[in-house]
């Protein structure tokens, strides 16, 4: 039997649906309708009319679909128009710590956007004095000053969550919604944790409603698989886990073009950019994991881990600025948000006599936007977009293809003003949009310690094709252009993994915490419906802070279908595209059952690329030496490769060092000891047979 996936993203216009066979990973039905804001169910009315309309589309039962998951920008959009509930914070401890502990579970209110604020109420309750009825005095009093949700914090719920539950049980007993701050961090810092949890608890009861309602409207048509929702840091989450943390979701727009990236691209390191009309997001994928930092809100750090996405103000739809005879800049405004055309989506008679006119896009705005007229009186922008069609960057088949005609021809009356050829202008255009890009380019490959050789512009959203290939020519990187870039965020929520992090504050952590925090995360992925067998645990120590964070990521019958694996020639072949090298000149240093280590020798060199038995490139990097073990011996061998590597130029250097057993790779990278390493090492084999094969991939170091 066949079975299906769907991926619905709910944009703040659109909300668009991908049906994908799980088999093989294929779209096989899409469908677009505008996002219901104003009905009375909401968005949930939007994603159940998409989900039956690519259905009916596609001539697909209900019953065959195995996963549907949507993201959602009602998080961030409740943020950023302040509508949100007012919230009542109790601060608890006791001893020493209540004078401190009183100061900073008083949180000040937050701006969310310029004029929307949230100011929490606040009660502090000593943990001596803590009871029931203290518990739900101090509830009480809250919920009279306005209160409509409450957060418990207390100083040291991170290891014991007692005086937590008391006042969640006090509030629950009056009928309103709570946020503990041990649900949303197991970090000491009671500050931070207490506005993370104050930001989560403002939207709560929204987000139940929102919650409550989609599922209400799946299961009346007939869905039964898992309800997942998209999270902001790249993977989903059970409907369960929404409710109680719905913070999570935020900025789940664009972790979805990432997992697209990731999962519909199989990229395994590069910076994935999603070019809208308006804007673009840019971001990093190193070894096939996004890269997360905390979010930031008012000004203030929160423990809600989201992407580490850079935000540009240019984009394929951006409208060209001209002061006098120069170009001045793209953007900010958008053709979008002036509300005229791309002359590139017009037919080219349209600019037969045509004159350049200069508007504001809005009231208010700069009359220095470049404008078209047409013989039809209607005012045409001139975009990136236009000037990729000119210069031959936007192919055939890209959703930023149009009418190169049309454009050349609409760009004359500007090239006439700056005084030179269509072309020319159409190439500034394209740098001065680059000129924005590039130097985020640079500052991650630089802070996240890419291999420049391996590095991959992903381009992602319907601008893609009007910058990216300009961009990475300029320079010298190679890119793609995702297959249904338009669509690539709804395929990214059909194929995203259950993701979990934990994270903790352990001072010299040893081998049995460790694995206490990998089983956490491994349990809590489960739990939400990974397959065991499928789920992969990565641990990053910091030894600065003290800081020990194990990230689960799982698939939800991801891999129910079989597959077709690819024979040692087809793995030889998709590594050497990627190297971009013959065939013949590659070779298979090393295998486990599930991976195959294909290198090259180039310029001394060992490039090395990790290719599974689906012909999926999942580590990619420009120079590594191979060891291989059984797993009885890997511990001993560990400690060979730990100690140093030899590279081809002659250096010594301490490496990089993932381990690959069956299909999992393990980066053992951020492990600060041998110790550390070698107990992550031993968590992964146990249970493995002691005669099957460990291969370790040693890689210079690419940052201090």
């Amino acid at each position: 039997m066949t079975t299906y996936r769907i991926g619905i993203d709910v944009g703040g216009t659109f909300t668009k649906a991908v049906l994908i066979d799980n088999a093989t990973l294929e779209v096989v039905g899409r469908y677009v309708v505008p996002t219901t804001h104003a009905h009375e169910r909401g968005v949930a009315k939007g994603v159940v009319e998409a989900f039956h309309a690519v259905l009916d589309r596609s001539g697909v039962d209900p019953k065959d679909v195995i996963f549907l998951a949507h993201s959602t920008t009602q998080a961030t959009n409740a943020l950023l128009e302040g509508d949100v509930a007012p919230v009542g914070v109790i601060g608890m401890a006791g001893g020493a710590a209540a004078g401190l502990a009183r100061e900073q579970s008083r949180i000040d209110e937050i701006e969310l956007a310029p004029g929307h604020f949230l100011r929490p109420g606040h009660r502090f309750i000593t943990t001596e004095a803590l009871t029931d009825e203290a518990a739900l005095e101090a509830v009480e009093e809250l919920r009279d000053e306005g209160a409509r949700v409450v957060v418990a914090t207390s100083a040291f719920a991170v290891d014991d969550n007692a005086s937590e539950e008391t006042v969640r049980r006090a509030a629950g007993s009056l009928g309103l919604p709570v946020t503990c701050g041990h649900e949303m961090s197991k970090l000491y810092g009671l500050a931070a944790r207490t506005r993370t949890a104050v930001v989560n608890a403002s939207i709560l009861p929204r987000m139940i409603d929102t919650a409550a309602m989609t599922e209400a409207s799946v299961r009346e048509a007939g869905i039964a698989a898992p309800l997942m929702i998209m999270r902001g840091d790249g993977g989903v989450m059970d409907i369960r886990e929404m409710r109680r943390r719905p913070a999570m979701t935020m900025l789940s727009g664009p972790a979805a073009s990432v997992a697209g990236a990731l999962m519909h691209l199989r990229v395994s390191d590069g910076l994935y950019f999603e070019v809208g009309g308006t804007s673009t997001n840019i971001g990093v994928i190193r070894n096939g994991r996004p890269t997360v930092k905390y979010a930031r809100l008012g000004g203030h750090e929160t423990h809600l881990n989201s992407l580490d996405v850079r935000v540009i103000g240019v984009g394929g739809g951006s409208m060209v600025r001209v002061q006098e005879t120069r170009l001045a800049d793209i953007g900010p405004r958008s053709a979008h948000i002036a509300g005229r055309r791309y002359a590139a989506f017009a037919e080219a008679d349209v600019f037969d006599g045509a004159g350049i006119t200069f508007i504001p896009p809005r009231s208010g705005d700069p009359d220095d936007y470049c404008a078209i007229r047409g013989r039809d009186g209607e005012l045409y922008a001139l975009t990136p977009t236009c000037a990729a069609n000119i210069l031959g960057y936007a192919k055939p088949g890209l959703h930023a293809y149009g009418n190169p005609d049309a454009a050349r021809a609409a760009m004359a009356p500007l090239a006439s003003v700056l005084g030179c050829s269509a072309e020319e202008a159409a190439r500034r255009i394209l740098e001065c949009a680059g000129d924005k890009i590039t130097p985020i380019i640079e500052q991650l490959i630089a802070e996240y310690g890419l291999d420049r050789d391996q590095a991959v512009l992903i381009g992602e959203g319907g601008g893609a094709g009007a910058l990216i290939p300009f961009v990475a020519e300029r320079l010298g990187l190679r890119h793609l252009i995702s297959k249904d870039a338009e669509v690539i965020s709804s395929i990214g929520v059909a194929l995203a993994l259950v993701r979990e992090m934990v994270e903790r504050i352990i001072p010299d952590p040893q081998p049995g915490d460790l694995r206490m925090i990998r089983r956490e995360a491994f349990d809590a992925v489960v739990r939400m419906g990974a397959t065991p067998q499928n789920v992969e645990v990565t641990i990053e120590i910091d030894p600065h802070s003290q800081h020990v964070r194990a990230t689960a990521v799982g698939a939800i019958e991801m891999e129910s279908a079989a597959r077709m694996a690819v024979g040692e020639h087809e793995a030889r072949a998709i590594a050497a595209r990627s190297f971009a090298l013959p065939v013949d000149e590659t070779y298979v240093t090393a295998a486990t059952d599930g991976m195959r280590v294909i290198q090259a020798t180039v310029a001394g060199r060992h490039p090395v690329r990790l290719v599974d038995l689906e012909g999926v490139i999942r580590l990619q990097r420009s120079d590594a030496r191979i060891e291989t073990s059984s797993v009885d011996r890997a511990v001993a061998m560990l400690e060979q490769v730990w100690r140093g590597t030899v590279l081809g130029d002659g250096r010594v250097v301490a490496p990089e060092v993932v381990l690959v057993a069956g299909r999992h790779i393990v980066d053992l990278a951020g492990s600060v000891t041998l110790d550390q390493a070698q107990a992550i090492a031993r968590g992964e084999l146990e249970g493995l047979p002691q005669d099957a094969t460990v291969v370790f991939v040693a890689m210079p170091r690419l940052r201090s």
